[in-house]
């Protein structure tokens, strides 16, 4: 199993989503989250002063998946989440060792 953390801007979300689940991703947790990367935070303009905002709102998405599906769910976030400027995020990928679904107890695969 592999854990999916897409780190997107916020107003890709809903085709983030939309896209996981045409592929049959049954869950996914979505954080609001604020960072930056190569683009250092922006310049605002507010009542005639500049100053400098560090941090951009992001939203991160981490999905559990099968080994299996791992090429195509890569494709469906990176394609929705792409707007060709700078910022659009970034893809983490982590083995899963395993699970456990708490309600009841099933653990591997059958707990995603």
């Amino acid at each position: 199993m592999k854990k999916i953390e897409a780190i997107i801007k916020p107003f890709k979300l809903d085709e983030v989503k939309e896209a996981l689940q045409e592929l049959g991703v049954q869950g996914m947790t979505v954080i609001e989250a604020k960072g930056y990367g190569r683009q250092k935070g922006q310049t605002e303009l507010y009542r005639g002063a500049e100053y400098v905002v560090d941090f951009l709102p992001k939203i991160k998405i981490e999905v559990v998946i099968a080994d299996d599906q791992l090429d195509r769910v890569l494709e469906a976030i990176s394609g929705a989440a792409r707007t060709g400027r700078i910022g659009d995020g970034k893809i983490f990928i982590s083995d899963v060792l395993d699970v456990m679904r708490i309600r009841t107890g099933e653990t591997g695969p059958a707990a995603v």
